[in-house]
């Protein structure tokens, strides 16, 4: 059985026990106490850091959280300065595939959530200068894009090494002719996957592993999941980590503004960005099969504008806007607040390449942006915005990036072969180190058991 065979099988047990890791061992209560003794520092809060924490103190082991930002949640944050019916997820917005055996469902549902069903059909589409498509038009791009999609699935082999834009220019040029299909790529492609498709596997953009039912948005809150993780833990706010060393037989020492951490294990849950920027000085370096794999994913953004309106301008039961603009990736789905919210809020999203072009942008920059692709729909309407919001992930230093994507050449075995132990002292987890639930919090969670499951392998 290969090791993403049995991953998978882990993954699937795991989910089970999302509520349960809560007051438990990732596998249940059978070892309770089986790390009393036993000293782990954890680097990084986001969901996966606090994941491994929260069932690693559950066997007895004293535990140390620590966090560059002055919150936790890393990646998963909520804002409510919109409203209070109106969450701006500042990272992660949705639940993708919500079903039971969802573990970010189940936590969702641990704390009381309140979900609400966003309906992709929902959606009209506008041309750059504000014609709308007719639903035979949209039918015809849907179609397009999923057939385009599907030669590249049928013809390419597994060892295939083009990008998704070159395997579509080589296999069916007519879809990036097309704008509808260009806008569609984009729209539905790259803000799945967070990637550009010049960038993006041919192969493997689409066969990683999905739970199912419609992704739904945490209405009182996407962040309101952490809470009960979180609770009980030494969790050290405001303090970066600078390196880390570690030895086989001597342990660790996790160095920060505030001193030196001795411990006996380290699990380090930090962003791929960060890991690629080189900004933890790792003694000794990772190995280089480690290193390589942290090199050649990817990692990219998904930029984030919400704009609040005094009044709507536009239909406020059409839930997405879909807009054609020249410059692929810029501005080109807008999820309407209305249809979840009383709130006159239009949330605009970035994608693809221009991504990291638009977080390298000052706010006001953004929203002048943003607004010059709105009133190219509904010109004069389009009035000033009360408030916005902006996220710029690729330049938050503590981030580097949104999440993690398969780039050309590459595939699962670079993803989980990074949650490899290390010495047996060093652990790395997050989304970017499983394959089939890259770029979600349920991955995120999923890696985070994984690690200390690793770390309670290693010490019995």
């Amino acid at each position: 059985m290969t090791q993403r065979q049995l991953d998978r099988r882990f993954f699937l047990k795991a989910a089970l026990f999302a509520s349960g890791a809560l007051a438990a061992t990732p596998m249940g209560r059978a070892r309770a106490q089986a790390l009393e003794g036993t000293k782990v520092v954890v680097v990084g809060a986001g969901l996966s850091g606090l994941a491994a924490a929260k069932a690693l103190k559950n066997q007895g082991a004293e535990v140390i959280v620590l966090e560059a930002k002055p919150h936790i949640g890393g990646r998963l944050l909520t804002d409510w300065s919109l409203g209070p019916d109106a969450p701006f997820e500042v990272g992660a917005g949705w639940i993708h595939g919500p079903s039971q055996d969802n573990p970010s469902k189940q936590l969702a549902d641990a704390v009381g959530s309140t979900y609400f069903t966003t309906d992709d059909e929902n959606l009209v589409v506008y041309s750059a200068d504000g014609e709308e498509w007719d639903e035979a038009e949209i039918e015809e791009i849907n179609e397009t894009w999923a057939e385009a999609l599907g030669k590249v699935d049928e013809t390419l082999e597994l060892n295939d090494r083009r990008s998704l834009r070159d395997a579509l220019s080589d296999l069916y040029p007519e879809a990036l002719s097309d704008p509808g299909v260009l806008w569609a790529l984009s729209a539905y492609t790259e803000f799945s996957k967070g990637a550009p498709i010049e960038d993006l596997s041919a192969v493997y953009h689409d066969d990683d592993e999905v739970f199912d039912l419609p992704d739904v948005v945490v209405a009182n809150g996407y962040d309101s999941i952490l809470k009960p993780i979180a609770d009980g833990l030494d969790i050290r706010l405001s303090t970066p980590v600078r390196s880390i060393w570690y030895d086989e037989d001597e342990g660790v020492e996790i160095t920060t503004d505030q001193g030196a951490i001795t411990a006996d294990y380290v699990i380090c849950s930090v962003p791929l960005g960060v890991l690629k920027a080189g900004s933890i000085a790792f003694d000794p370096p990772l190995p280089d099969e480690i290193q390589s794999k942290i090199d050649r994913v990817g990692f990219n953004s998904v930029t984030k504008l919400a704009l609040k309106f005094a009044e709507p301008f536009w239909d406020i039961e059409t839930q997405y806007f879909g807009i054609i603009t020249e410059e692929k990736g810029r501005w080109n789905y807008w999820l309407n607040y209305r249809t979840f919210s009383k709130e006159n809020v239009l949330l605009g999203l970035s994608v693809g390449a221009y991504a990291p072009v638009a977080d390298r942008m000052s706010d006001e920059q953004m929203k002048a942006d943003g607004m010059d692709v709105l009133r190219g729909v509904w010109g004069d309407a389009v009035t000033e915005p009360v408030q916005m919001l902006a996220t710029h992930w690729s330049t938050d230093p503590e981030s580097l990036g949104a999440y993690a994507y398969p780039r050309p050449g590459g595939g699962p075995s670079q993803f989980d072969g990074m949650a490899e132990p290390i010495e047996d002292r060093l652990f790395l987890c997050g989304e970017h180190t499983i394959f089939d639930y890259a770029g979600t919090t349920h991955g995120a969670y999923m890696t985070g058991l994984r690690a200390a499951e690793a770390v309670i392998d290693e010490a019995g």
